[in-house]
């Protein structure tokens, strides 16, 4: 069935608001990737992986927050996405450097340093 089709029948159903306005979700789950877990996650990946392996894979980190109960289960779908935003969010700015003097900003990254007006 496409769109057209489904805008069709809701109208012929519900009424020309109901097939003009957005559909609600029919889902009702709750988030489990809060801050907390969010927190857990970034700090579990930049630590050392476990004994045999040499970097956490997504399934790891996934099976280890259940181990350590941050959560009753997770999907490593869900993990990847929380590692995606964290790093989208870290990536998108220029960050202080606070080893080197007030006037350098470089990248999260360490590249890209650059110096700024003193007045900024």
């Amino acid at each position: 069935m496409h769109k057209v089709d489904r805008v069709k029948k809701r109208f012929v159903e519900e009424g020309l608001d109901a097939a003009l306005g957005r559909q609600q979700g029919q889902r009702d789950y709750e988030r489990k990737a809060d801050g907390e877990l969010e927190a857990h996650l970034v700090a579990m990946s930049c630590g050392e992986p476990p004994k045999g392996f040499a970097r956490w894979s997504l399934r790891l980190l996934a099976d280890r927050a259940v181990e350590l109960e941050y959560v009753d289960s997770i999907s490593h779908e869900t993990v990847r996405r929380v590692l995606k935003k964290r790093n989208q969010a870290v990536a998108e700015g220029w960050l202080g450097n606070p080893s080197r003097s007030q006037r350098r900003v470089c990248r999260c990254d360490g590249t890209g340093s650059r110096c700024v007006p003193a007045a900024l």
